[in-house]
């Protein structure tokens, strides 16, 4: 008799659903502009699903790298897609990620 072999199943715990974004649109400021900074607006029902929050810091990760950005709700963008304001290494029709950044987890114990 063959003995049984059970698939490796673990919980990961530090990954949460983070469906990629649309990039629809981009906004580059200057230097004199009222409003700079890194910023990312999306609909509030993408938000919901990811658990952040308007004026919110998230982790924007793109297909070359990954920033810190505030985020504010625009339910006027379709669902799926984003709009970017000053985020580094990211173009227009690339897909993005959004996620909460985890402050919770001291550095170094990190499990799964």
């Amino acid at each position: 008799m063959k003995p049984i072999i059970i698939p490796d199943v673990r919980l990961k715990l530090s990954s949460n659903y983070r469906p990629e974004l649309n990039v629809i649109h981009f906004i580059s400021t200057r230097r004199g502009d009222p409003e700079r900074g890194p910023m990312v607006r999306m609909r509030s029902s993408e938000a919901r699903l990811r658990l952040i929050q308007e004026g919110e810091l998230v982790w924007v990760t793109g297909p070359r790298r990954q920033d810190l950005a505030v985020l504010e709700i625009d339910d006027g963008i379709p669902e799926g897609n984003v709009v970017l304001r000053d985020i580094s290494g990211v173009t227009i029709t690339e897909g993005v990620m959004v996620a909460k950044p985890d402050m919770d987890t001291p550095p170094g114990r990190h499990v799964g």
